[in-house]
């Protein structure tokens, strides 16, 4: 049959997308990018927050409306929001022939065959399976970028969270197998390595009985992949050993993307996130005493239960003296079966909002002082985008995929995607920069200032 699938939220979902993708194409079955002439849609939901669930409802809805035009003849959902609301789902879009929920889509291929035989297929399983290393994958990012998923579930227990619910308990991968699939990618190309998982920082302690991630990204960073970028780590995990090998190799993004969540120890201790404030500070400035020109992205979440005016002061003060690289903020979302919805003292939506816009604000200034500090440096820059027959899009090894700040570079050459050139700064906004190829740059402005 031919396939389509669209694949929702973090990039920790879309490996398991690209997994069931290569079990379909192992099975002979015809993958295909778009839902016009597929005979099977499978829509890969996010079930985190209320805005990601909304977002996988509405593509599950629009498919729905397809199949009852007639140009497609059966609807799959997987994902978190199946793992979730796998009743629920069928009961308000009967147009959905088979759930399958994160503990199944290794058995995505069983589910499919089943569709020409009967309706209403749930396949929800056990979340706690183990790693089945002998899954195939299909890549479906662009030929320069891989995702290297290190380990399933977690163990932190954020009682705002329902991942851990959702996806079970932290299993480490095998390092033999996260080598083995590295060098794979390696093979096919890959330049930019991401390392993620739902906390990278405790890689390898439930299997090995230690923290292994500084000897995995020591393993990885002697392949040749020419920037490898570790995602998600939780700042208590954060350690001098894992700092001081990213310092030691250039192809190790000196990026450290911590979701702090809060500065209040208050409102993180309601989290039953294990840091504090002066811990959180303290980490920061241990990183930038060993790497000057670390990029130190985080998240934080305004308006938890309870968090009054003051906890609120207390993370502008944080964001407003750090000076975070990169910040990513929302405002909470109120889930079931999570300890923090049992909280009392909600905050209503109205002040939510006027309290992330006031942070956004406040970061947005912040940027803007560190990226007027860049005019005058040169970046290598890998190319993702062409605007027009001048105009690309790029990003350093400094910005992540999707949800950092860009470079504009301004050429007079032909170039590709996956590119990678260098690029002298000329202008600096409040997230982005633009700036022209070196070799194209009169000597006289190639002077750093």
């Amino acid at each position: 049959m031919k396939i389509a699938l669209e694949s929702l939220g973090c990039s920790k979902n879309l490996v398991d997308a690209e997994i069931m993708l290569g079990l379909l194409n192992k099975k002979g079955h015809q993958l295909v990018s778009s839902p016009e002439g597929a005979d099977v849609v499978i829509v890969n939901t996010c079930g985190f927050i209320e805005s990601a669930k909304q977002e996988s409802i509405d593509s599950i809805v629009e498919y729905a409306d397809l199949k009852n035009e007639g140009s497609l003849k059966y609807l799959l959902v997987s994902g978190c929001l199946a793992q979730r609301y796998p009743d629920e789902l069928k009961e308000e879009i009967p147009e959905i022939d088979a759930i399958v929920g994160t503990g199944s889509y290794q058995n995505i291929t069983t589910v499919v065959d089943k569709l020409m035989t009967r309706d209403g297929i749930v396949e929800i399983g056990d979340i706690n399976f183990s790693f089945n290393e002998d899954l195939p994958r299909y890549i479906s990012t662009p030929d320069h970028l891989a995702y290297l998923k290190i380990g399933e579930g977690c163990d932190n227990n954020c009682t705002y969270c329902i991942i851990p619910k959702l996806r079970g308990k932290y299993r480490s991968r095998k390092l033999e197998d996260l080598l083995a699939e590295a060098e794979g990618l390696l093979e096919r190309g890959v330049k930019e390595l991401v390392v993620i998982a739902q906390d990278t920082s405790v890689y390898g302690r439930d299997r090995y009985g230690r923290v292994m991630l500084a000897e995995l990204l020591e393993r990885l960073a002697k392949m040749g992949f020419k920037w490898i970028r570790v995602m998600y780590s939780y700042p208590e995990g954060i350690t001098e050993e894992i700092v001081d090998v990213i310092a030691k190799y250039d192809n190790l993004c000196s990026y450290f993307d911590i979701p702090m969540q809060h500065a209040s120890d208050r409102i993180l201790k309601l989290m039953n996130r294990h840091t504090s404030n002066q811990e959180l500070r303290s980490k920061v400035e241990m990183i930038r005493s060993k790497i000057p020109d670390a990029t130190i992205r985080t998240t934080f979440i305004v308006g938890f239960p309870g968090e009054t005016d003051e906890d609120f002061d207390t993370l502008i003060d944080f964001v407003e003296n750090m000076g975070l690289d990169r910040m990513g903020a929302f405002t909470y979302s109120r889930e079931e079966d999570t300890p923090a919805d049992r909280l009392p003292d909600h905050i209503d939506e109205d002040t939510k909002k006027e309290r992330l816009e006031r942070l956004m604000m406040v970061q947005q200034s912040v940027s803007e002082i560190i990226n007027q500090k860049k005019i005058g440096n040169t970046y290598e820059v890998l190319i993702e985008d062409q605007i027009d027959d001048t105009l690309y899009i790029g990003r350093t090894k400094y910005d992540a995929e999707e949800i950092d700040s860009v470079i504009y570079v301004e050429t007079k050459r032909d170039l590709s995607r996956g590119d990678m050139v260098d690029v002298l700064v000329e202008s600096a906004y409040e997230y982005d920069l633009k700036g022209h190829l070196v070799d194209e740059v009169p000597t006289m402005k190639k002077i750093n200032i």
